[in-house]
């Protein structure tokens, strides 16, 4: 007996769906029982009470890391993929050779924690940075600002992500075939005026997902902020992760987290909607249904 299309996709699709299902939703739904009881002494009590959302939501500090870890989320996304979208037109449209595209994926073989600390001895105030600086007489004393900052999180956030953001990029954009481009070039078009009329208008979907997703992935990270953010550099993240791992308060961690989630939510949607309603994002397409009469 064969296997309908329907069937066999839901067969492939099984083993990844369980997986996600095992080892995402369910710990998800763990935590957000978490979240609704308390702590003691080190000790998790079940409980059924609302005060770890609500002392979340009263909290100045709170609100701080969160609007501190929203700017540089937005910032480091925008930067991201601003600085994405070149190499991907250039990987898709100009060049014939990989040899970039592999070098990009080489870029994962080093530690994330190598990253970080490449940076660190970079924006030091022994670093390259601020000794180039001193040996050009730019400078009379190493420039302490360039580190334990938001400067710091953000430009090292960005070289972490930008491999993924231009190779998500990448993806979106061979999905438009190189005849559009050349037909718009053929008609007058300027190779800026050939990327916003033909390139970014079918590729929209694929932007925003890797703005989101950068985004996401930015507001969320806890390591870089705690090596690099100083005071002012300090994330939603960090306050998380220091709720499970120092104070042991997991129920308000688990709180805190499923906020920051509510709020990633409520900034994807107006995103959103502000993008259709200035026509960036293509409006929901409607189906129109005839009803027959009997």
């Amino acid at each position: 007996m064969r296997l309908s299309n329907e069937m066999t996709g839901r067969l492939l699709a099984a083993p990844a769906a369980l997986y996600m299902l095992a080892f995402f939703v369910v710990p998800t739904a763990i935590l957000f029982v978490y979240s609704f009881w308390t702590a003691a002494s080190y000790r998790i009590v079940p409980d059924f009470v609302v005060s770890n959302f609500l002392n979340s939501l009263t909290s100045p500090l709170f609100w701080r890391v969160t609007v501190n870890a929203i700017v540089i989320g937005l910032v480091t996304a925008a930067a991201t993929l601003m600085l994405a979208i070149p190499v991907a037109y250039y990987l898709t449209y100009v060049s014939r050779s990989q040899a970039i595209l592999y070098l990009i994926l080489i870029t994962w073989f080093s530690s994330y924690l190598v990253r970080i600390y490449a940076w660190r001895t970079l924006l030091g105030t022994s670093g390259v940075l601020n000794t180039i600086l001193l040996q050009l007489g730019l400078i009379d004393a190493p420039i302490e600002a360039f580190l334990f900052n938001r400067f710091a999180v953000a430009i090292t956030l960005i070289h972490v992500y930008l491999p993924l953001c231009i190779l998500m990029v990448v993806s979106s954009l061979r999905d438009i075939k190189p005849e559009l481009v050349e037909a718009s070039r053929d008609l007058g078009t300027s190779p800026l005026g050939a990327f916003f009329k033909v390139i970014a208008p079918n590729a929209v979907n694929g932007l925003v997902s890797a703005f989101i997703l950068t985004f996401i992935l930015v507001a969320g990270d806890y390591v870089t902020p705690q090596m690099l953010g100083g005071s002012s550099g300090q994330t939603t993240g960090l306050l998380i992760a220091d709720q499970f791992r120092k104070t042991g308060n997991w129920p308000l961690g688990a709180a805190q987290a499923f906020i920051m989630f509510v709020i990633s939510g409520v900034l994807y949607a107006v995103i959103i909607v502000a993008g259709r309603a200035t026509g960036l994002l293509p409006a929901r397409k409607r189906q129109n249904r005839r009803v027959s009469a009997a």
